[in-house]
């Protein structure tokens, strides 16, 4: 076994806060380098009014965005009855596509120069989006609830769309209309009342 010989002459140097060695720099505060709510306008032609109009409207659809998607994870796990199955796939696959959608969403609002809620809390006293029960429900009251959400957000979303028009949003249109529209449809249908196995 060798015997690590250290050279006095030899200095360990300093990190910037002037301690030895690697070891991390713990509890660190200051002030905010952006207030949320500040546009810090980045040079992409864009006059900073109509910056700061669409991050305004992208923060709200993207509070509602990120509840709708929270509230699929919650019915993925909790759904129940003969549709289980079918559901529980659905509900997963819609909730992966809305955490396409937020990431987007958010990343504009960025791109704008703005700051993009994200914190739950935030998100619980900004989202348009009735909170549901905690306990379970049933597969049709977890579709209407849904069912629900999604209107709440296709109407914003084409109310920004036609103000936000200078910004060039289109991802309001091509994504966040695009895939609520969608997602409705395959929601709707599970709630339309026909015969299953003999037809009247």
């Amino acid at each position: 076994m060798s015997t690590k010989i250290t050279d006095p002459s030899v200095k360990v140097p300093k990190n910037a806060s002037g301690s030895d060695g690697a070891r991390p720099i713990l509890h660190q505060h200051a002030r905010e380098i952006q207030p949320f709510g500040k546009i810090f306008k980045l040079p992409i032609a864009l006059e900073e009014s109509a910056c700061a109009a669409s991050v305004e409207l992208l923060n709200q659809i993207l509070a509602d965005t990120m509840t709708l998607r929270d509230m699929y994870k919650k019915h993925h796990w909790q759904v129940a009855g003969e549709t289980f199955y079918q559901l529980h796939l659905l509900f997963d696959k819609h909730h992966d596509e809305q955490v396409e959608l937020v990431d987007a969403i958010a990343e504009r609002v960025q791109l704008l120069g703005g700051l993009s809620i994200a914190m739950a809390a935030d998100v619980a006293e900004t989202t348009f989006i009735p909170r549901p029960s905690r306990g379970r429900e049933s597969a049709p009251v977890q579709i209407s609830r849904l069912l629900h959400a999604h209107e709440i957000i296709l109407k914003e979303a084409r109310t920004a769309a036609r103000q936000v028009a200078q910004a060039g949003d289109d991802l309001l249109v091509s994504e966040v209309i695009r895939t609520n529209e969608l997602q409705v449809w395959f929601l709707a249908e599970h709630l339309v009342d026909v015969p299953v196995v003999r037809a009247e």
